[in-house]
């Protein structure tokens, strides 16, 4: 089935909210998207890091397997027997010599083959599987699989861009950046957001709500739309790197800036100030960065709390989220503690961002009813050309969403902004 948009704007400065809700819109996503010729982030390799290691995750709604074989090299494959389609791998991590589907017992070896099967050859001359049946034409589906500064990321296209293609300078660099030394794994958080996940996505990209709904990146000084800042893309606009300098400017400019949106600066004070320590590790001075990859992922950096995010959908009103938090392996006993206590604002939970589910949540509510031609209105930064933005009051970055988004999905109205 072909969709069709009636964009009202070529710039994607109007969305259409039934591209939210709509059960074939996220059927096609699947198809076009995630199981297209987008590369998905897996996870990290620290989580893999010896032969045997296993981690079980998702791209879209399809189950993935990844792991080590005995010679360390990474699979990524559907986690869905061959036999009759249960989950091969039921557990998070773990470590094993072979994969066995615990209804039939099929097993399957650390490349996705099919090795074992259980009377195969049937139990005294009856039954079991015909003489012609072929064990190597049944294995795993695999995925092409590869690692850019430890980062996993999977594709189901067997031909196209490499990772690094894919990813652009904008992103290696910014990847690079943060896994410029080898990382340990220090925890995960999980949950389950009641919206679209084209909201969360958006949400990544969106500069302009930071710091009006995180109050207290406002009264914290953590990241203010005074501070110096901005956003970039890669060429297609597929990727985007947020960034803000903390102390580039001052409560007296922020207060005179937000103006009726009162900063709280001056009435609350931290009971352990630790909590917003910034200990630069950068050769730039950025205290906050969030990257961007299209299409489930970002990269982050909240002053020293390191995290990635991994999006997976659960239908059209549904998605995980899944923090994996991590440092470095010549992180001090202190500075590891100290990460660990900054965790605090990340998260479900988080000081600085347990608004966005409910923001993307009541979006979600209160849209999914909406008549067919009514739209989100994305002008602030301008209409028109989608491009970088030197400062942070912009949302040019959700249009250059909207802008890949529609290529792949093959909606691009005539003459479209890229």
């Amino acid at each position: 089935m072909s969709l069709s948009v009636n964009w009202t704007r070529k710039d994607y400065s109007r969305i259409p909210y039934w591209l939210y809700h709509d059960a074939d819109v996220y059927k096609q996503e699947q198809d076009l998207i995630f199981r297209g010729a987008t590369w998905a982030y897996l996870c990290l390799e620290a989580e893999i890091p010896n032969p045997g290691d296993y981690k079980t995750t998702w791209v879209g709604d399809t189950p993935i397997l990844i792991n080590r074989d005995r010679s360390g090299a990474i699979h990524a494959m559907v986690n869905r027997c061959s036999h009759r389609g249960a989950a091969v791998c039921r557990h998070s991590l773990g470590n094993t010599k072979v994969h066995t589907c615990i209804y039939h017992r099929w097993s399957f070896n650390l490349e996705g083959d099919l090795i074992g099967i259980p009377f195969q050859r049937g139990v005294k001359g009856a039954g079991g599987m015909d003489e012609d049946f072929n064990k190597s034409e049944h294995g795993l589906r695999k995925l092409k699989v590869a690692s850019f500064q430890g980062v996993i990321c999977a594709t189901f296209a067997q031909e196209g861009e490499t990772l690094e293609e894919y990813l652009g300078p904008m992103m290696c660099q910014h990847i690079s950046r943060l896994m410029h030394k080898p990382i340990n794994i220090l925890g995960y958080q999980r949950q389950r957001i009641e919206g679209n996940w084209k909201y969360y996505l958006e949400n990544l990209r969106d500069t302009y709500h930071a710091s009006l709904l995180h109050e207290f990146l406002v009264t914290f000084g953590i990241d203010r739309v005074t501070q110096k800042g901005g956003i970039e893309m890669d060429g297609r606009h597929r990727h985007n790197l947020t960034y803000a300098h903390a102390g580039s400017d001052s409560d007296e400019d922020a207060k005179k800036a937000y103006g009726e949106h009162k900063l709280k600066s001056d009435a609350l004070t931290l009971a352990d100030p630790r909590l917003l320590e910034f200990r630069q590790e950068y050769e730039d001075d950025r205290n906050l960065t969030i990257s961007t990859m299209f299409p489930n992922a970002s990269f982050q950096q909240l002053n020293n709390s390191l995290a990635t995010r991994q999006i997976q959908t659960k239908g059209v009103g549904a998605f995980d989220l899944v923090w994996t938090y991590f440092g470095y392996v010549d992180d001090d006993a202190n500075l590891r503690d100290h990460r660990l206590r900054q965790v605090n604002l990340l998260g479900p939970g988080g000081f600085v961002s347990m608004e966005d589910a409910e923001a993307i949540e009541i979006a979600h509510r209160a849209s999914q009813n909406e008549e067919i031609m009514a739209t989100a209105v994305l002008e602030v930064g301008g209409k028109g050309e989608i491009s970088d933005r030197p400062y942070r009051v912009n949302d040019v970055a959700v249009r250059g969403f909207w802008s890949y988004y529609s290529e792949l999905m093959g909606i691009e109205p005539v003459g479209a902004v890229r």
